[in-house]
């Protein structure tokens, strides 16, 4: 069981040495490509929706029918909105940590204040992302495959990529601000440090107290959902006057790629 928590621990490392890829990317740039940034964000959040259901919803369902005394169906709709709630409040908790909306109109730090929030709301973004991946490979479990095991892997790379213009959007906007290569790098990079943390924790609750298997399942459905949904494609169609298709092909191509590994692995 120690065996599944470690293989959680490194993939999630995994994930993060992805945000850390991105957040490198101040380095070479001091602005990222739009098209190619719009592209990636739109694969992610396809990749993220299909990997909502296929990876988790899906697992989640089958094994509160096989398990649980509360239909499945309960089972997973309080699971799903517990992990949109999750997610919701941890944006609430940023907006209030910062005074409100208003609080930084005609200040001069208000674009260090953005920056701020910016940080913060991916760092914590990172945290159901990181169980998500915990979870997946929690679900191993006593039924080792590789069928399962390479749907877990799926799971993980679809947050690495997911994760890689994370890295970006962090450093690059600290780079114009007059921070340093290195310290925009070490920021942007530390975003993800939580992926780990979460993935690790997130593995031995699942192999520990399986009866919360389900739930955790569902949790990670929707937290992965609201975040594709409120921020990732909003994000990647900014410039669709310019570029009509070009984020949505994006997103199309990303479930597609995400439900083909999928279904073709079981």
């Amino acid at each position: 069981m120690n065996q599944i928590v470690l293989m959680a621990l490194a993939a999630t490392i995994g994930t993060w040495s992805v945000t850390a890829l991105g957040a490198a990317m101040v380095v070479f740039f001091k602005s990222p490509h739009n098209k190619m940034l719009n592209l990636m964000l739109g694969f992610a959040s396809g990749v993220m929706i299909a990997a909502s259901f296929w990876s988790l919803l899906q697992p989640a369902i089958a094994r509160a029918e096989a398990s649980s005394s509360i239909p499945a169906y309960f089972v997973a709709t309080i699971g799903f909105l517990s992990g949109a709630a999750f997610m919701w409040l941890s944006d609430k908790i940023v907006f209030y940590a910062r005074g409100g909306a208003d609080s930084t109109q005609g200040r001069p730090d208000e674009k260090m204040n953005r920056i701020i929030m910016l940080i913060l709301s991916i760092t914590l973004h990172n945290i159901p992302e990181g169980l998500a991946v915990g979870v997946a490979f929690g679900a191993l479990g006593d039924h080792f495959t590789p069928e399962r095991l390479m749907g877990a892997i799926t799971i993980a790379v679809g947050i690495g990529l997911q994760n890689f213009p994370e890295g970006a959007a962090v450093s690059i906007p600290l780079r114009r601000e007059g921070f340093s290569r290195m310290k925009s790098f070490l920021l942007g990079q530390a975003s993800g440090i939580v992926e780990p943390i979460s993935g690790a924790a997130g593995a031995f609750l699942v192999v520990y107290v399986e009866s919360i298997l389900p739930y955790a399942l569902s949790f990670a459905a929707g937290a992965m959902i609201l975040v594709a949904v409120h921020e990732l494609i909003p994000e990647c169609q900014k410039n669709r006057n310019t570029q009509p298709y070009g984020a949505t092909m994006g997103i199309i191509t990303g479930f597609a790629v995400m439900m083909l590994l999928d279904v073709m692995l079981g």
